[in-house]
């Protein structure tokens, strides 16, 4: 019998709110394969020749406004639920990012001096993209193989559909909405563009985006960033019992050039401000910890635009972050893995 370790994985974040930090950050990030699609002279020419040109200073400047005195929100949040986490494991836990200077190396060589050949790999997204979820699983997998071939490692499938995940997720929610009176709940996910949907999908025909390809079963689901996000949102309204025509959902995050997922997270914000729904909750369930993209992008410029545009009350919920109820569940997966040896769900 080998000696299990658990290995939490989350995007990652610069070392501080500067251009010198931000710089080599996005180098890492843009220039992922599975992140920008396509061929590495082309990709190399737009990250390298255009958007590095000009993207740190700005993003630089976004970091600094959600910045904490502990440092980065993400990381902070990744590590405090980690070590609520641990404390009440007996496995060893070890917490790696997909970019930046907490590498999933050093994360791996951590579980390794402490005798750990069987990792629980979990990619902290709840849904399923090849630019999030499944170029974590090949990073660290192209890790162990270069640097750990003796260890084994398991993966923790998306839980977007998990009943234990919606209910904690939804009473997350619930909890948060006490007091503020609403009239329209947006679940904004991040964006990804349309051909990576394709791409993702093993049958090569039945991802159309055309509307009802979501809604029809299919094997495409498995791997269907858009399908998973719709039934996230949908498992979560019928859970709290909330009308559909409360209930929106959107993809936020895009760059030009591409077609991206719709509808566009800001384009509702003037949308439902000028048909009058002008009290609006803003829910982010493609990340479980908050970060730039909930902090500042949602939480700042967000309730700035939706205001603008003729909003009276926004409220942004909070990720699921460090809270007890989401540490309880994830020990209970790995602990089911940890008796058993199997993945708590398939």
């Amino acid at each position: 019998m080998g000696k299990k370790g658990l290995l939490l994985v989350n995007l990652g974040s610069p070392d501080s709110p500067t251009k010198k930090d931000v710089k080599p950050y996005l180098a890492e990030f843009l220039m992922d394969s599975r992140v920008i699609d396509v061929p590495k002279a082309l990709r190399t020419l737009l990250v390298k020749g255009i958007i590095l040109q000009t993207r740190p200073k700005k993003s630089a400047k976004a970091y600094a406004k959600i910045w904490w005195e502990e440092g980065s929100p993400l990381v902070v949040i990744s590590e405090r639920f980690t070590a609520k986490l641990a404390a009440q494991l007996e496995m060893p836990v070890a917490l790696g990012m997909r970019y930046g200077s907490m590498s999933i190396k050093n994360a791996l060589a951590e579980l390794d001096a402490k005798g750990v050949d069987e990792v629980l790999l979990v990619p902290l997204y709840p849904q399923y993209a090849m630019s999030s979820f499944e170029t974590v699983v090949v990073k660290v997998l192209e890790d162990q193989r270069k640097h750990f071939p003796e260890m084994k490692v398991q993966t923790l499938q998306a839980f977007y559909r998990q009943p234990d995940y919606i209910k904690v997720l939804g009473d997350h929610i619930k909890k948060q909405l006490e007091g503020f009176d609403y009239d329209q709940i947006l679940f904004s996910y991040h964006g990804i563009p349309e051909r990576h949907i394709r791409k993702s999908d093993p049958t090569k025909f039945h991802c159309a985006i055309d509307g009802n390809c979501c809604s029809i079963n299919s094997v495409a689901h498995h791997t269907c960033y858009r399908h998973q996000c719709y039934e996230t949102t949908k498992l979560v309204r019928e859970y709290l019992g909330l009308p559909e025509e409360q209930v929106a959902l959107s993809f936020q995050s895009r760059l030009a050039g591409d077609p991206w997922l719709k509808p566009y997270t800001d384009y509702e914000f003037e949308r439902f401000a000028k048909e009058g729904k002008t009290k609006l909750a803003v829910i982010t369930p493609a990340f479980v910890s908050d970060c730039l993209e909930t902090l500042e992008e949602i939480a700042m410029e967000g309730e700035e635009e939706f205001m603008e545009a003729g909003g009276e009350s926004f409220k942004h919920i909070s990720c699921l972050n460090d809270s007890d109820a989401w540490v309880a569940l994830m020990k209970d997966w790995v602990t089911q893995w940890e008796t058993t040896s199997e993945l708590p769900y398939v």
